[in-house]
């Protein structure tokens, strides 16, 4: 994409990433000219009261950068409830939401467990932005009935225990990368540095950590493959499988197994931007006002659950674990003779299902310990590809 047909931020805007702008500059300086690209990631997205999620611009929905699956609708949370209905049935306990958004699919879940008359013992979300925090709050007060909004607590850290369903929607995407590529006899890692005229520019070194890719250093990558690799990401998700004593880790975001993942045709990586509903590729323009991603290795996710005992319940694309969880049903609540009310609900159903839209790309794993098959996966499931 040509980064100048990108929206012009306003005058506060620019100020505010001219702020972290100045932040990592001193950061990279300190630190001898230059600092990983997990790390400038980590302040570009996380940094107190500047970082992306951090700071109180608007991010979800039409008005914002992107729109996930239950800003859409609510019938991607209804149908995830099914899910972990089930789950709950077998081994009581909560739900804990990971990056809850603006609440949305909170609400949906909570009010279709009340509907199942299946409601958890609480509905604990684990959120690192204050301002999204707020935002949550006044969302779910608003909407939720007060018994409702009463099973509601928020987390400031993991739970030394946890029985019941850890649940994160595009989270893992949003976790730090490390950038590498690969030249003919040895790695090279890109961090970031600063120019001549104090501005950021990637800059690539000698890898000094060889177990950034004992991973992926067996795949035989072609000469000048660069990509990511994501050690934060499987570290939250062994943090979260020592923390679970009884149920189920399901996550639910964009990316690959790892032959997918490190094809060789992938040689450009999978780190993308998104800014006022544009996507891009530059991750060093207006930091602190797009959004920086890299698709989920659901190997090393994998990995990462099984070395700390889980099991792998399973792995499929979002369009087949949502019709394996009864989304065709939920839709039929609608008569299909109602357009009014009907014509909507297919069309974000079409977003969630479509392999060109949201089904394919988005894939669905679990992790967990003392359950039985999940009804998410009884179709489908691609276990044994990971």
């Amino acid at each position: 994409m040509n980064i100048s047909a990108l929206p012009i931020p306003d005058a506060d805007a620019i100020a505010h990433s001219a702020r972290l702008l100045a932040l990592i500059r001193k950061e990279v300086l300190d630190a001898g000219s230059w600092i990983s690209f997990a790390r400038y990631m980590e302040l570009a997205l996380y940094a107190p009261g500047l970082g992306y999620y951090s700071a109180g611009a608007q991010k979800f929905g039409e008005a914002g950068d992107f729109v996930t699956a239950p800003e859409m609708t609510p019938l991607f949370g209804q149908t995830l409830a099914r899910q972990v209905i089930e789950v709950l049935a077998q081994t009581g306990g909560s739900v804990l939401e990971l990056g809850a958004g603006r609440g949305r699919l909170a609400a949906a879940m909570l009010e279709e467990m009340q509907r199942a008359d299946a409601l958890p013992a609480q509905y604990l979300i684990m959120e690192v932005s204050a301002d999204l925090r707020e935002v949550q709050r006044q969302y779910l007060q608003s909407t939720l009935a007060p018994a409702l909004y009463e099973r509601v607590s928020w987390l400031d850290a993991l739970p030394a225990e946890f029985t019941g369903v850890v649940l994160a929607n595009e989270v893992l995407d949003a976790v730090p990368v490390h950038l590498v590529r690969r030249e003919s006899d040895h790695w090279q890692e890109i961090g970031v540095a600063v120019d001549e005229a104090e501005a950021l520019m990637l800059d690539s070194r000698p890898l000094i950590d060889a177990s950034l890719v004992s991973g992926i250093d067996a795949l035989a990558l072609p000469e000048n493959y660069q990509t990511e690799v994501s050690p934060a990401a499987q570290a939250l998700v062994a943090s979260l499988a020592q923390c679970l004593r009884e149920g189920v880790l399901l996550f639910i975001d964009y990316g690959f197994s790892r032959a997918e993942y490190y094809h060789p045709q992938r040689h450009q990586g999978t780190l993308m931007c998104h800014y006022r509903h544009h996507a891009h590729p530059d991750p060093l323009l207006y930091p602190g006002l797009q959004d920086v991603t890299a698709h989920v290795d659901f190997s090393a996710m994998a990995k990462a659950g099984l070395g700390q005992g889980l099991q792998l319940l399973g792995y499929c694309g979002q369009a087949q674990f949502l019709i394996n969880c009864g989304i065709t049903d939920l839709m039929s609540r609608v008569p299909a003779h109602d357009l009014r009310r009907y014509a909507p609900l297919a069309s974000q159903a079409q977003k969630l299902l479509s392999p060109a839209e949201m089904g394919e790309l988005f894939k669905v794993i679990a992790l967990g310990t003392g359950v039985g098959r999940l009804s998410g996966f009884v179709r489908g499931d691609r276990s044994h590809t990971l």
